[in-house]
């Protein structure tokens, strides 16, 4: 009989380019939350992977950002780049043939990495004339020279077997550090504030959502029943009508589709409770990062 493999997998890159759409799609099921607005991921989100005898533990990573010097910003960059430490694998997301001044930081980082890495080319589908493929990866292979190069689409579920096939023959030999029937390390407290979270991100403009936060009050299950209280921290009155919105439709329809989700992820009934307050700073603000977790 075979001996077990298990390891940890970064999933990195700069913001937006698909990487807790590759989780999602990796695991066939939702636990990181996802929204066409960059910098969404705000934790590292732990997603597991057991297939016969091998266990993926893939790390969801905020994009790495450069600049804005709020203390947000910071944490989620260090929280990205501590990811990068004590892994297996390195699977580094790039949009496409898109190649910025953030994912040039980001290959710089990749670059003093131990671990195998593999480059994943999200998005190919988008790409009209596959011609101009190849330049991008010659370039990519001369960034990372010792880096496999993988085309994929996340959301299309294209090439992502090859991806799992090479992240696998890259994983060491080792007993499995979690049930197999177990998808996450992260609390349902936790999932649940970011399904909030993302129904916020989806619903307003630009730059409220950077602005929010959610606290989880009460979780409380009662056999098929979950009740749950979460408070949506905001930084400026301003900003507390927009997320009610007229009449408070917008809360509303926020609370029903986080609602949905929910049930579908916890296999229950969902009783959501939500209401608006003003923290004037949190964002910038240490300890009040610190008591909404982002020290984990």
């Amino acid at each position: 009989m075979s001996s077990s493999k298990s390891g940890y997998i970064a999933i990195v890159g700069r913001p937006n380019v698909g990487k807790s759409t590759l989780l999602n799609h990796l695991l066939e099921q939702k636990i990181s939350i996802t929204s066409r607005k960059p910098q969404t991921t705000r934790n590292n989100v732990l997603g597991i992977k057991t297939v016969g005898r091998v266990q993926m533990l893939f790390v969801d990573t905020p994009g790495i950002h450069k600049g804005q010097d709020k203390a947000i910003n910071k944490y989620m960059n260090k929280t990205a780049s501590s990811a990068l430490k004590d892994v297996d694998v390195v699977v580094f997301v790039v949009d496409k043939v898109q190649w910025t001044e953030e994912d040039v930081w980001v290959q710089q980082q990749v670059a003093n990495v131990s671990c195998p890495v593999i480059i994943a080319i999200n998005k190919v589908d988008q790409i009209n004339d596959k011609a101009d493929l190849l330049p991008h990866l010659q370039r990519l292979s001369e960034a990372l020279p010792n880096a496999e190069l993988v085309p994929i689409s996340a959301l299309k579920n294209q090439n992502l077997d090859k991806l799992e096939a090479l992240v696998t023959a890259f994983l060491p030999e080792g007993e499995h550090f979690f049930s197999e029937d177990q998808i996450t390390d992260k609390s349902s407290r936790f999932l649940a504030s970011e399904i909030v979270r993302e129904k916020i991100t989806r619903q307003l403009g630009d730059e409220v959502p950077y602005q929010t936060a959610v606290e989880i009050e009460e979780f409380v299950e009662e056999g098929r029943l979950i009740t749950i209280s979460a408070a949506i921290l905001v930084e400026r009155s301003g900003q507390k009508k927009m997320l009610i919105g007229d009449k408070g439709e917008r809360i509303k329809q926020i609370g029903q589709q986080a609602r949905l989700d929910m049930e579908k992820l916890f296999d229950s009934k969902i009783m959501l409770n939500l209401w608006v307050k003003v923290k004037r700073g949190w964002s910038d603000d240490e300890r009040a990062l610190r008591s909404l977790g982002f020290d984990e």
